[in-house]
């Protein structure tokens, strides 16, 4: 199936899940995090986070979508990068994807949407950041068959994007990658 890299805003899309990029806390953050929290109702998510925390870095955990689009919101939570420690950063961020979309798959989800995790606040090099969600992603659909969509919405995330992958476009018009 399709991976496509798109500029939209991740609460939007019609998908049957979507990646939140999460504290292991799955407290209602800032960032795509916050923006979820309030697409999808804050105190319901937060009612239903309650219930499976805390999360270890790396693990995923599956909610209700509520007021989104999308049926079902995966809360990965990715690693806060120092780069004394960059491999077991990139070990725990290709872990954040590669087990959201293992929880993608066992909910029985044929589209998945993901922010570029832990690339805000959290500090990872965006570039490195694309580089690893890119592989895993790839390894994951040589094997599985799910449509998957890289949602950009900063401009610079968008420029990276473009550097490496050629024009992001918007809603429907995603690059495959």
């Amino acid at each position: 199936m399709p991976f496509t890299i798109v500029r939209q805003d991740i609460t939007q899309m019609e998908v049957d899940a979507i990646v939140n990029a999460a504290n292991t806390e799955l407290r209602m953050g800032g960032g795509v995090c916050g923006a979820i929290f309030r697409a999808a109702g804050p105190a319901e998510l937060q009612a239903a986070c309650d219930r499976l925390a805390p999360i270890r870095t790396g693990e995923a955990v599956i909610t209700p979508g509520f007021a989104l689009r999308a049926k079902h919101i995966i809360h990965a939570a990715g690693p806060v990068y120092d780069p004394r420690r960059a491999a077991e950063c990139e070990r725990l961020l290709r872990s954040a994807y590669l087990n959201s979309l293992k929880l993608a798959v066992e909910h029985r989800c044929g589209s998945v949407a993901f922010p570029l995790i832990s690339s805000g606040i959290y500090g990872y090099p965006k570039e490195e950041a694309l580089r690893v969600a890119v592989s895993a992603i790839r390894d994951f659909l040589a094997e599985h068959d799910l449509e998957v969509v890289l949602a950009v919405f900063d401009p610079e995330t968008i420029a990276v994007c473009e550097r490496l992958f050629g024009e992001v476009g918007g809603p429907g018009e995603g690059r495959f990658e």
